[in-house]
């Protein structure tokens, strides 16, 4: 039987400013991108979601992002790569630490947002990443983007990659992902995502918005924890792949 994970972007409230539905969100979820304070999350945030997430038995993950609260992490850093790679280093001591104290630790590292669309083609960028995780624990899987430079530097470098694809955003046609400044970048209809989603989990295929077919390798699904509707798709996604016959666990 055919399987896949499901993952989400989690942690991400800061204050008395709420982002998503986590605990509800781990109902349907198998992996948790937990965020780690610079882009999103502060402290109590990080240690109530990795509770959940522990309750819940979903794996946690370090949703790792350049520093850069104020746009939620979906700005471009212009950062050396020895800065970039301490922040990383950073935020993955950060949420070890709060995930231990919960009984569990970090199983696999997500860069979010723009750090993750930029080591799909920024080299520099793209290393220090690799670099960061590689010198803290070189046995944690990197999630990133089918065809990313990143990809390829963490499989060159000996790490475990895992590749992703997303249920709630529109593709372009050489693979990357709509920019969210552009109209139609989030989708909402759970019916079409249900569909997009059982074909790359059956046939390893995905659908451009252009209407070109993808072949596409990916061993996890992204559902945003910030989208809306987050929780409803989550178990709309879930429910059509083990419709289709395919187990939905963790990838570690």
């Amino acid at each position: 039987m055919p399987y896949i994970d499901l993952n989400s972007d989690v942690g991400e409230s800061f204050g008395n400013w709420t982002m998503g539905d986590d605990a509800a969100v781990f109902r349907h979820v198998s992996s948790a991108n937990v965020a780690c304070g610079f882009h999103a999350g502060d402290p109590t945030t990080i240690a109530r979601t990795c509770r959940d997430a522990v309750g819940a038995g979903v794996t946690i993950g370090a949703h790792v992002g350049y520093r850069d609260l104020a746009g939620f992490g979906r700005r471009f850093l212009d950062c050396s790569p020895t800065e970039l790679a301490d922040d990383v280093v950073y935020q993955l001591g950060a949420l070890e630490g709060l995930a231990r104290v919960a009984g569990s630790q970090i199983k696999y590292v997500k860069p979010h947002g723009a750090l993750y669309n930029t080591i799909v083609h920024h080299e520099a960028h793209a290393q220090a990443v690799v670099d960061a995780v590689h010198s803290y624990n070189p046995d944690l899987p990197l999630l990133l983007l089918p065809g990313a430079v990143a990809l390829r530097k963490a499989e060159e470098r000996g790490l475990r990659t895992v590749r992703e694809a997303f249920a709630d955003r529109a593709y372009n046609p050489d693979g990357t992902l709509v920019s969210r400044r552009e109209p139609g970048a989030v989708l909402h209809d759970n019916a079409v995502m249900v569909e997009n989603m059982v074909r790359l989990a059956t046939e390893g295929k995905i659908v451009a918005r252009d209407g070109s077919v993808l072949d596409v390798k990916a061993d996890s699904i992204c559902v945003h924890g910030d989208t809306p509707g987050a929780v409803a798709m989550a178990g709309a996604v879930r429910e059509g792949l083990e419709a289709a016959g395919v187990t939905v666990r963790s990838f570690v």
